[in-house]
């Protein structure tokens, strides 16, 4: 199974979900990221924030979606900010597809701590996320009833 995550810059929130995912998830499930408008690189406190975390960010880059054309992902989930007025990238295909909005951890103001414990939340956030998808029974799921959980795992 192959998840799918984008964003707009590709350098923050949609890299912690694809190392987070690819570090939780089980055999045979594999995440990707990508950016509709991608900053070519990875926000040095990403990588410090998977790196207190404990998960390898090891081939990770800063990519557009055009990089996964041929993916044919199983399941497509944004996590841009629809709330602060940011644009999300559009996925055209077959994919079973979700918003997870998340605030970006990058545009956090602050004391350098207050900074760092916004990606760090971030990161938790994801988790929370990936824990509940990943405890989905998704062989036993319609898909009208997969949209409605993956609707609700994003509330969390």
């Amino acid at each position: 199974m192959k998840i799918l995550f984008l964003c707009t810059a590709n350098s923050c929130r949609s890299i912690l979900a694809e190392a987070l995912f690819n570090h939780l998830a089980p055999a045979g499930m594999r995440a990707f990221s990508a950016g509709s408008e991608p900053r070519g690189e990875i926000n040095p406190l990403t990588l410090e924030a998977l790196a207190r975390a404990g998960i390898a960010a090891d081939g990770l880059y800063s990519k557009s979606s055009y990089a996964h054309q041929a993916l044919n992902p199983d399941f497509v989930i944004t996590v841009c900010d629809k709330a602060a007025g940011e644009a999300c990238p559009v996925h055209f295909g077959p994919a079973t597809k979700a918003h997870w909005g998340l605030a970006d951890p990058s545009e956090s103001v602050g004391s350098p701590e207050e900074v760092k414990a916004a990606f760090d939340a971030t990161l938790f956030r994801l988790k929370l996320r990936f824990t509940a998808f990943l405890a989905l029974p998704l062989a036993q799921l319609d898909a009208a009833t997969l949209r409605t959980e993956l609707a609700r795992i994003g509330t969390l």
